[in-house]
């Protein structure tokens, strides 16, 4: 359960990095707006693509992590069979 809390983590902090960037909220915030020279940084491109790419890092991030919870399931669920023992 604690793993499933998460990969929802990953994946919502992955997708807002991913789309806030390009938003209109992305330029009209207060901290832009009070400092002029941040708002000339956090509007240039090269930055909301780095941004953008910290939400792809966190994607797939929680796609791993989703990818080895389903794997742990699997091998959990169908144990080999025990080889040479003697009960």
């Amino acid at each position: 359960m604690k793993r499933l809390l998460i990969v929802a983590f990953f994946f919502e902090i992955g997708f807002a990095l991913l789309v806030v960037p390009w938003s209109a909220f992305w330029d009209r915030n207060y901290f832009a707006e009070a400092v002029p020279v941040l708002h000339t940084v956090i509007t240039n491109n090269f930055v909301r693509g780095a941004v953008s790419g910290l939400g792809l890092i966190n994607l797939a991030s929680g796609l791993g992590e989703l990818i080895a919870i389903f794997l742990a399931r699997n091998t959990d669920t169908d144990p080999a069979p025990l080889q040479g023992f003697r009960g």
